[in-house]
């Protein structure tokens, strides 16, 4: 191809790359190209991932972006490799965001669910579904997400609604879902339990009451207890001490007075108190504490609930029901006072305190009647996956968390006292009678169905294999599932992970051989934090939008930002500037791929025994390499190690070194050399693009386009290495040129010369340091001449390579403005002088000395030692100009 034809194709391009201008309209085109759409029928070798379902009301946030960003780089990539690729998409019904979202929006009409209805309230939710559901398809599709859209799902879909009955009434039938009293955390707001991860702590300044249960006189039986919640002392039910503890040995097995209640409560002795923190003695609530509720359970004590499901006082029979648990605390205080049994003042005490994540009122521990998975054998199966390396988990330093999690495993509760979400498939009889109903079956008449709902986690837990159709037999399950890897944050790696490896390996056993896990791989990444290190939160002010930075930056410089800093399991912080760095690389690729361009590069056959230079063949030498560790990354998931390879490759070996001295090439004037670089511009733009075409799209789309007129990246193929450039004696070579080149920029900028201010140098040594061809790269790079017959050296420098030394002599006569330059290092040297006296009479003085830390000492010798010897540089510097 002509330099004409290929200048043609680079006029094509826009003059500049505005992302903004180009990535909706590259998008539409993979939609129309039908790229991402997987065929169950292919016979390549599958390649499947399912979204993280994010929430359906929802807007995609930073932790979001960087997850998808990390899965849309492996789908891409292995689409490239041959791979029948499935990325499938879909959204969590959310059951208490939407609940809350609509109760606040009927609140605003001065309506409240029980106002309407429980069928007209789901009827609004699905209507702010429908509001809502495509906000983040758009979102994901500005991100670039090559998900297939004609697979997406949402976990309340008929589909996924038919799974959920069917465990449900296979783990019921086997024994494995039941119905029990147990401690749960309750949202007094939300009247609702929730789980662990929908609790947020926070440091809460509180108040430390002691107060005194049996006798007031100091002399008869008594103990004094302290709490942060004395609301809850109405529920207490036992004293508890150490079983060691002398100091109450007497009173173990008697019974003091309740203050307010018309019972005796027991000093009992347990080893889960600490005889050294207090008085040694704590109060027990076991309806409204976990660890209370565990030493009520091994005493056989009592459990009353004292607050209803909004946290008021209720059925204690006493003066403060119907006050809610603040009113209470305060009321029960003043009573205590006035019967003498605060034993001390009370003081402020800061402590920890659960907080509902939707709600954000203090959550309340309550004994409530609730549904519950027996998690026993379903988490044996989830460790014995990994450990038998069913399913590997990325980083290996995670495997600790995962096992702690698992092997510790408390029963799970499913219930939740809402509306919105999969109902729970009981029925109750009219005399008690309790029967589940699956899927395909109905319910005994005179039956009702059980009110509460299934906590979300019950269905995502389902995903990787309800969104492909189970528990029918479907091809989507026979091609695609186990899915390739779960990608996620190390911080659901319980909450969800887990969830979802018990219930794959529950229904696996029946799925055919294959397929007892949900998953081989488990990628967790960590937390996307700021630049400074800090927890991105609206109260900081500190979060970052993903979708503004793609309006601003760009997609592939979000993508690149986010994958760049990306190592398994570790945190990343961000900021603007990394995003800026990252748009300035995607610039640098279109300039150099449109220099590339306008200079004849064309995609075409190229041999290791074509008339190659020793810059072509490090190059590709260079090339090979870095395809080699992108792959490596790839495989282990490093992403950082990828971009950054590539990123180095691009910008400090291609577009910094080769493309300089392919122009010294191109000036030879000599049509087969000519020839030849345009080849070589050719296949390693094509290599580059595609290398990073899975972390930045819609650029390496543009370029890779526009370079070889095919069709698009998406599906090209991912480059390979066979070593046939293989050349580390040009690698040498030109790591040396490089060398040299540095050298003399540096020796010429302290001589004062201007970057492109040629001047003449005689280079003893070159050839025999092996780089006598390469004169021409050098004196083009380094803006050098060769001398004349007048040539008189003003300066010199000595350059150790690897093999040898070059002397490099330069005449800057005529070229340095010497008078000029003579006033500029006065001015230097005078700057100097006084920072070397400040500091020399500091460290002489023998007081100073004596007083200042050491810290500052050793910086005030450091500054005194570089102002010595920028006093000796710029005196030499002088003194070679002829003086001051």
């Amino acid at each position: 191809m002509t330099v004409d034809a290929t200048a043609d194709r680079a006029d094509r391009l826009p003059k500049t790359w505005e992302p903004s201008e180009h990535e909706a309209d590259l998008y539409q085109s993979w939609l129309d190209g039908g790229y991402f759409t997987a065929d169950a029928a292919s016979d390549k070798p599958a390649y499947s991932v399912v979204i993280p379902p994010p929430n359906v009301n929802g807007h995609l946030h930073m932790g979001h972006a960087y997850n998808h960003v990390l899965i849309d780089a492996l789908c891409r990539r292995r689409r490239m490799q041959g791979y029948e690729v499935l990325w499938l998409p879909g959204t969590d019904h959310a059951a208490i965001a939407m609940q809350v979202l609509v109760e606040r929006k009927l609140a605003t009409e001065g309506l409240s669910r029980d106002d309407i209805g429980r069928e007209a309230f789901i009827d609004k939710v699905w209507e702010a579904k429908a509001e809502y559901g495509d906000q983040i398809a758009s979102q994901m599709r500005k991100l670039g997400d090559s998900v297939d859209w004609s697979r997406e799902r949402f976990t309340m879909d008929d589909g996924l609604s038919r799974a959920v009955q069917t465990v449900f009434k296979q783990m019921y039938d086997d024994g494995l879902i039941y119905r029990a009293e147990r401690l749960v955390n309750w949202s007094p707001v939300l009247k609702t339990a929730i789980s662990d991860i929908e609790v947020n702590y926070e440091e809460v300044e509180g108040e430390l009451v002691s107060f005194r249960y049996g006798s007031l006189d100091d002399a008869q039986p008594h103990v004094v207890v302290a709490t942060t919640r004395l609301e809850t002392m109405l529920g207490d039910t036992a004293i508890a001490v150490h079983p060691d503890d002398e100091r109450y040995r007497d009173l173990v097995g008697t019974e003091l007075d309740h203050p307010f209640l018309d019972h005796t409560i027991p000093v009992i002795a347990d080893e889960y108190v600490d005889p050294e923190f207090g008085t040694g003695a704590v109060k027990i609530t076991p309806a409204h504490d976990p660890n209370d509720f565990a030493v009520g359970q091994r005493h056989d004590l009592a459990m009353p609930t004292i607050m209803d499901e909004t946290a008021h006082i209720a059925n204690t029979g006493t003066q403060f029901d119907g006050l809610d648990r603040y009113e209470a605390r305060a009321a029960i205080r003043d009573a205590l006072a006035e019967q003498g049994r605060i034993v001390k003042e009370v003081r402020p005490y800061l402590h920890s305190v659960g907080h509902s994540e939707r709600s954000g009122e203090a959550i309340e521990p309550r004994l409530s009647m609730q549904w519950w998975v027996r998690v026993e054998s379903l988490a044996r199966s989830a460790g014995d996956a990994v450990h038998d390396g069913e399913t590997t988990i990325y980083p290996k330093s995670m495997e600790p968390r995962w096992f702690g999690w698992i092997d510790d495993m408390h029963d799970w509760c499913i219930s939740r006292q809402l509306w919105w979400g999969h109902r729970i498939p009981i029925w109750y009889g009219p005399e008690g009678e309790i029967v589940c109903v699956g899927p395909d079956e109905q319910a005994p008449e005179g039956y009702t169905q059980e009110t509460d709902v299934l906590d979300t986690w019950f269905s995502s837990g389902l995903w990787p294999f309800s969104t492909m159709g189970w528990p029918d037999k479907t091809p989507d399950l026979d091609k695609f599932y186990p899915t390739s890897v779960m990608v996620t944050g190390y911080d659901i790696l319980f909450f969800w992970v887990a969830r979802m490896m018990m219930f794959g390996t529950y229904v696996g056993r029946d799925m055919g051989p294959d397929k007892n896990v949900p998953f081989r791989d488990v990628l967790l990444h960590g937390l996307v934090r700021d630049q400074f290190g800090r927890k991105m939160s609206k109260s900081k002010g500190n979060g970052i939008d993903p979708l503004d930075w793609v309006e601003r930056f760009g997609a592939d410089a979000l993508r690149f930002t986010l994958a760049r800093g990306s190592n398994p399991g570790a945190d990343l912080a961000v900021g603007d500037d990394h995003a800026q760095s990252s748009r300035n690389f995607a610039t640098k690729l279109f300039n150099a791929t449109r220099f590339a361009l306008m200079n004849g590069a064309e995609v075409g056959e190229l041999k290791a025994d074509d008339d190659l230079t020793v810059a072509d063949r490090w190059i590709l030498h260079r090339l090979e390499e870095v395809t080699e560790t992108a792959d490596k990354g790839f495989e282990s998931y490093e992403f950082s190690r990828v971009c950054e390879a590539l990123y180095h490759f691009a910008w400090d070996e291609f577009c910094d070194w080769y493309l300089e001295l392919a122009k010294v090439q191109f000036a030879e004037g000599d049509d087969s050399r000519t020839r030849t670089t345009q080849l070589v511009l050719g296949r390693v733009l094509d290599s580059l693009m595609r290398l990073l075409h899975p972390v930045m799209p819609f650029v390496t789309e543009t370029l890779w386009r526009a370079l070889t007129g095919g069709e698009t990246v998406t599906v090209a193929q991912w480059p390979t290495v066979n070593g046939e450039f293989s050349a580390p004696e040009a690698v040498a070579r030109v790591e040396d040129m490089q060398t040299l080149v540095t050298e003399v920029r540096r020796f010429r900028g302290d001589q004062g010369l201007k970057p492109r201010q040629r001047v003449a140098a005689d280079l003893p040594g070159l050839a025999a340091a092996g780089l006598g061809a390469d004169r021409d790269y050098i004196d083009s790079l380094a803006a050098l001449n060769r001398p004349d017959d007048g040539f008189s050296p003003t300066a010199t420098l000595e350059v150790r390579l690897s093999a040898g030394t070059v002397d490099v002599a330069i005449d800057t006569s005529g070229t340095v403005d010497v008078e000029a330059e003579k006033r500029r290092l006065a001015k230097d040297l005078a700057v100097a002088e006084k920072e070397l006296a400040q500091t020399s009479a500091k460290l002489g003085n023998d007081q100073f000395l004596a007083k200042a830390p050491d810290t500052v000492v050793a910086k005030i010798r450091d500054r005194n030692r570089i102002a010595t010897e920028e006093v000796e540089r710029i005196s030499a510097k002088l003194a070679d100009l002829g003086g001051a």
